[in-house]
């Protein structure tokens, strides 16, 4: 069927986080929220007839998750990414977020370190300190608005870590690492004793030819090294039904994992996420495909019209993500002016970019997963504030 993402839908009164939180973020409601990481897109056809018939039957008790539900998502990274998964090593997880919580919790000593690459996802800082270890940044490198590892950094940082959380795809910049350059990663990991995390969330949301490889997919080596973090919830916007996989190197990790969630009754799944998940990865492919091909547009819509008649602000083109990385340093402000300016001058609700790295100044990241013409509007609102400097 075909799919209409242009229609503006009205989230303000269905407790949307992106729009109820306004206030609470940004000061202010008058914002266009282009913050967090949802879409404004009805999820596909066949999710929500599934979710409307589970509704109907009107019993929604303690759940158990069939072998079909895993079998979907396994049959979904086999067609999709060409990634064979051990049915034995995979676990149900609330969410990709709080599955790396736990796995820092459980798997790195108090008082230890972690390593993240940024600018990268904030809560890779929050799941990290939450337990009392330490961030350690191995600051990604700029040139000419392309980003890239310092390799030297990366494997001087590594004898100080335990654990390594890598963003693949990386929100907010976009990249899509090759196999050369994850072999690289895994080598070194492996070289120093270091665990590695692969949160592979954004995994499915691929542009301009480029093609996801999951960590553990590398080699059977790496399978038994890697643990990957994977969900449909930012694939389908499902995000609020609480829903992800996380996949074991080993059956020991596996069961003390399971066991922690089992100890605090955190282990039977939402029976309408159950429904969904299965639904969307059996049948939301044709969905997908529309919906990527719609957000490329919009990418190339902020390209053009920044190029055009923003020329102070320079945005990213992602390989992957709905997330824009925004260059807004030859305003010459402050990150605290920046974030003002936004809200107050252009009325635009953004995540400012120290929150990803927070040596950086002068980026915002801008949520492109929404309507045309909202982005029509956000970017005149930009383009008038910019002007009016």
């Amino acid at each position: 069927m075909k799919y209409d993402f242009d229609t503006v839908v009205d989230r303000s009164k269905n407790n949307a986080a992106k729009y109820d939180e306004r206030i609470k973020k940004f000061g202010t409601d008058k914002v266009i929220p282009l913050w967090i990481a949802d879409m404004d897109f009805k999820s596909p056809q066949p999710v929500i007839d599934a979710l409307t018939a589970r509704a109907q039957e009107g019993i929604w008790g303690y759940t158990s998750r069939p072998a079909s539900y895993f079998e979907a998502i396994c049959n979904w990274q086999q067609r999709r990414h060409g990634w064979t998964i051990d049915r034995s090593l995979v676990s149900w997880s609330l969410g990709v977020v709080p599955a790396l919580s736990m796995l820092v919790k459980l798997f790195t000593p108090e008082g230890s370190k972690v390593l993240i690459q940024t600018p990268v996802y904030g809560e890779f800082y929050d799941v990290t300190e939450a337990w009392n270890r330490t961030v350690v940044e191995n600051q990604l490198v700029e040139k000419d608005g392309k980003w890239t590892v310092d390799w030297e950094d990366f494997e001087s940082k590594l004898p100080q870590v335990s654990m390594f959380l890598l963003c693949s795809p990386h929100n907010p910049l976009g990249i899509v690492w090759t196999r050369e350059e994850l072999t690289r990663m895994t080598d070194l990991c492996r070289k120093y004793g270091v665990l590695m995390v692969s949160d592979e969330i954004h995994s499915d949301l691929i542009f301009h030819g480029k093609t996801h490889i999951p960590t553990a997919s590398l080699s059977e080596q790496v399978a038994g090294e890697v643990i990957s973090c994977i969900s449909g919830t930012k694939t389908f916007n499902l995000a609020g039904l609480q829903a992800s996989t996380t996949v074991f190197p080993n059956m020991r990790m596996k069961e003390l994992y399971d066991k922690a969630w089992m100890n605090m009754d955190i282990h039977r799944n939402n029976a309408f996420s159950l429904t969904a998940m299965e639904a969307a990865f059996n049948e939301g492919e044709e969905w997908l495909d529309q919906l990527l091909e719609y957000i490329d547009g919009n990418f190339n819509f902020i390209r053009d019209y920044c190029a055009a008649h923003i020329p102070q602000i320079k945005p990213n083109l992602p390989d992957a993500t709905y997330l824009v990385w925004l260059d807004c340093r030859d305003l010459g402000m402050t990150n605290e002016e920046l974030r003002r300016f936004m809200i107050e001058k252009a009325g635009l609700g953004l995540n400012e970019g120290w929150s990803f790295g927070r040596s950086l100044n002068g980026f915002m990241r801008l949520n492109a997963a929404c309507s045309r013409k909202v982005l029509e509007q956000a970017m005149k609102q930009l383009e008038e504030a910019v002007k009016a400097l």
